[in-house]
């Protein structure tokens, strides 16, 4: 029996995490190569235009998965307002926040490199994550922006390094423990007053 071609009717066929699975699992197993809509559409057994009832292109497929895979860095969901509190609170929860992101680097490195090569993909969770990192360093430092780039180009290196450690569980925990250590040391620079 052949497989129906084309949109599907009615809502049917390929459902819209399948898509995602699939395009995450490209992504990973082609280093980034294999993820284009054709490709997609053949690994799903259905045409390429059949994907796009649920995705309008490429870019729109990176930003969907980069919603999925980072949308448990942003914990708690509504972690979109000011902090109130101490410098201490704001930076446990910068740490925290950095921390998740950098585990899902980790996970997932070729979507973030992906994220580099098409920069209209810097939608979405992504930027609200980055949104969030600003308004938690404005009120560490009147240099957020600066240490906003250092803070995440330390992640992005970090995390996407943990690809050196695949299968070896014991090394991936070493790296994890100093990245760690380094972003504690970054963010007591980042809470330093610029007098010092």
């Amino acid at each position: 029996m052949t497989r129906p071609r084309g949109r599907p009717a009615q809502g049917s066929g390929v459902a819209r995490d399948a898509i995602l699975a699939a395009a995450l699992a490209l992504l990973e197993e082609g280093n980034g190569a294999g993820l284009t809509m054709r490709g997609l559409a053949a690994r799903l057994g259905v045409t390429p235009m059949s994907l796009y009832h649920h995705v309008a292109d490429r870019t729109a497929l990176l930003v969907a998965l980069s919603d999925m895979v980072y949308g448990e860095v942003m914990v708690p969901p509504d972690a979109t307002g000011s902090a109130a509190g101490p410098p201490e609170e704001c930076r446990a929860e910068l740490r925290a926040l950095l921390v998740r992101y950098h585990d899902a680097v980790g996970r997932h490195p070729q979507l973030t490199l992906a994220i580099f090569a098409e920069p209209a993909a810097f939608a979405g969770v992504t930027r609200r994550i980055t949104e969030r990192l600003e308004t938690l360093l404005a009120m560490l430092t009147p240099a957020h922006l600066l240490w906003r780039d250092v803070l995440v180009d330390h992640a992005h290196g970090s995390g996407l390094a943990l690809m050196a450690a695949r299968g070896d569980a014991q090394a991936a925990a070493a790296m994890r423990e100093q990245y760690g250590r380094a972003l504690d040391c970054l963010l007591a620079g980042a809470a330093r007053p610029a007098a010092e």
